[in-house]
């Protein structure tokens, strides 16, 4: 009997064992605390964006020549009109000086005309007078008038001499004028292509050459990016919005919703998409940000203060959450009412209160109904 009993007794021993092996630990996770605070509904760009500059300029030279004179560096501030770069043009100075001694010229001729012809004018009117007292002949009248009005048309051909040689002078002008690179708005120069010396090409239709001038004018910055198409239709300009950028981690900064692109980009093996543009509403980024930088924006379409709100990761399917119960250890199911969501919080409408404890990490494996677990934190 003592032999049964102790065999007995090590077979149940040996059960209980395995039985304490083959036992697993109740899930540890972590726990959310349901509280109340803001929820937005916003729209973000599929795609990284990218801040530009409302006035950016690539400058080319119109015509091709050798670079004379370089008046800037690159990082110079300069103001709009001012001269950045000049190709050699002693031959088109030359020419605009032969215009100017020309039109002097023409100017002279013509009051020269125009002196004599008003001379023959009172000469035929002296004439006039004195057929009148007939004390001049008639042919001699007639004379007078012939030379009058025909200095009157010399005087017309000097004048418009005078205004072909203004006109010659001009086109000299515009000539010289395409030796000079001037800067169309007040900016910074970012880059600059070529060094005195060299020859510098104007780019030929259909091929891209580097432009001589990079300007970037930073008085006005926007963000560019891309949003899916299923979203454009809930955008309007004016609404407010969000920019974060990489070099500014943690930050955020105002902008407006200020161009909607009148059309969708269909670009191959790419979703669909609508191009948007963001101006920032303070003024003073633009001493911190660089144009070119990656940007994300989020449009806030609509939102709802004080309500009772929980981590959109927290959510499962058919809008569900796992509530803890902290009497029994274990999770419960939950059907709670949605309203307004995005990726960080969901508005909750019914089912949970402040206070309440969820599942937040939805990844452990062996959640369900009923099953205890272990909270990690809060």
């Amino acid at each position: 009997m003592k032999k049964a009993a102790l065999a007995i007794g090590l077979v149940l021993a040996v059960v209980a064992a395995l039985w304490m092996m083959g036992r697993q630990p109740p899930p540890q996770v972590s726990l959310h605390t349901v509280t109340r605070g803001l929820v937005e509904k916003t729209v973000s760009n599929t795609r990284a964006g990218t801040v530009e500059a409302c006035r950016r300029s690539k400058l080319s030279m119109p015509i091709g020549g050798r670079v004379d004179k370089l008046h800037v560096d690159e990082g110079d501030q300069v103001e709009a009109g001012q001269v950045l770069l000049a190709l050699w043009n002693l031959d088109r100075k030359a020419m605009q000086a032969q215009s100017e001694a020309q039109l002097l010229a023409a100017r002279s001729r013509s009051e020269k005309a125009c002196v004599e012809s008003a001379n023959a004018a009172r000469e035929a009117r002296r004439l006039e007078t004195l057929l009148e007292k007939k004390l001049a002949s008639r042919e001699a009248a007639e004379l007078g008038r012939t030379r009058a009005q025909g200095s009157q048309f010399a005087c017309q051909a000097a004048r418009d001499e005078e205004k072909f040689a203004q006109a010659n002078l001009e086109m000299n002008q515009a000539l010289l004028e395409e030796t000079y690179l001037r800067a169309p708005f007040g900016g910074i120069v970012a880059q600059i292509n070529g060094e005195v010396g060299e020859y510098v090409t104007p780019s030929p239709p259909g091929v891209a050459t580097p432009p001589a001038i990079d300007l970037i004018d930073y008085g006005c910055l926007y963000v560019n990016a891309p949003i899916d198409e299923v979203d454009a239709g809930e955008l309007e300009r004016g609404l407010p919005a969000r920019v974060t950028l990489d070099a500014f981690r943690g930050e955020t900064f105002a902008a407006t919703l200020d161009r909607i692109a009148p059309y969708v980009l269909d670009l191959e093996k790419q979703a669909r998409t609508v191009e948007i543009d963001v101006k920032f509403t303070d003024p003073a980024v633009r001493s911190r940000l660089l144009v070119g930088y990656s940007a994300d924006i989020d449009i806030i379409l609509e939102t709802q203060n004080d309500v009772l709100r929980v981590p959109t990761e927290a959510v499962l399917e058919n809008d569900e959450v796992f509530r803890y119960n902290a009497a029994s250890g274990k999770l419960e199911r939950v059907a709670i009412g949605s309203g307004l969501r995005n990726w960080n919080f969901t508005e909750v409408t019914q089912n949970l209160q402040a206070g309440d404890r969820i599942v937040l990490s939805l990844d452990v494996a062996g959640l369900d109904d009923g099953v205890a677990v272990t909270p990690a934190d809060d």
